[in-house]
């Protein structure tokens, strides 16, 4: 077990990001193509193409990922009418897929609010790895869903779908760590310290940047 989080952990690790305001890195006055950021080459659909979508794909395990959600959720927060943020599970291993198992239970038994902030604890703070149907139906029992519920949710059709289309997307999105940013399905936001997009806060101003990119056509 110890060798595959491991393992996990240093495929995330491929995008270095610190935590914070990012206020000591220098913005440049302009993003550019294939340097802050990427075109895809396929794009991939959105759900509602009357606005403009904006997708993180992360993972429960990912240490970054987690230090990103207060940042990510105050700055989706404040987000106009014509954007809508989502989120889409990464997957590379048998753990990850049961991690996005969680996020589609979550989403379908009406408890993502309740869920999606405590499987980021269970994981980093109680050392909780969430390998198992029996792990994670504890932790969604704690949080008052039935058990019964859980277990035909979790052996779902639907769940089932929803994590292989994640995997799918993932693909399409060309996402070789996480957090990663898309932007309409177009755009992948590069992180790097050549292009100065050093921290997660960096990475929101580029997604600011591309949004307004495809409002203005």
């Amino acid at each position: 077990m110890k060798a595959l989080i491991k393992t996990a952990l240093l495929i995330t690790s491929m995008i270095t990001l610190v935590a914070g305001s990012g206020a000591a890195s220098a913005q440049p006055a302009l993003y550019v193509d294939g340097i802050h950021y990427e075109t895809i080459a396929k794009p991939v659909r959105t759900a509602d193409p009357n606005k403009v979508e904006v997708t993180e794909v992360f993972w429960y395990g990912c240490p970054h990922c987690y230090a990103f959600e207060p940042l990510i959720e105050s700055w989706s927060a404040g987000l106009a009418d014509d954007v809508a943020f989502v989120r889409s599970p990464g997957m590379w291993n048998a753990m990850m897929e049961t991690h996005a198992q969680i996020y589609y239970v979550a989403t379908a038994l009406g408890v993502f609010d309740k869920i999606h902030a405590v499987t980021f604890n269970e994981f980093h703070q109680k050392r909780n790895y969430l390998q198992t149907q029996e792990a994670v139906r504890d932790m969604f029992v704690a949080q008052g869903v039935d058990p019964a519920e859980f277990d035909k949710t979790w052996t779902s059709f639907s769940v089932s779908s929803d994590v292989k289309r994640a995997a799918t997307r993932m693909r399409d999105y060309g996402i070789t760590g996480v957090p990663s940013l898309i932007v309409n399905g177009k755009y992948r936001v590069i992180v790097g310290d050549s292009n100065g997009i050093r921290t997660q806060a960096d990475m929101l101003k580029v997604a600011d940047f591309l949004i307004e990119k495809e409002r203005n056509g």
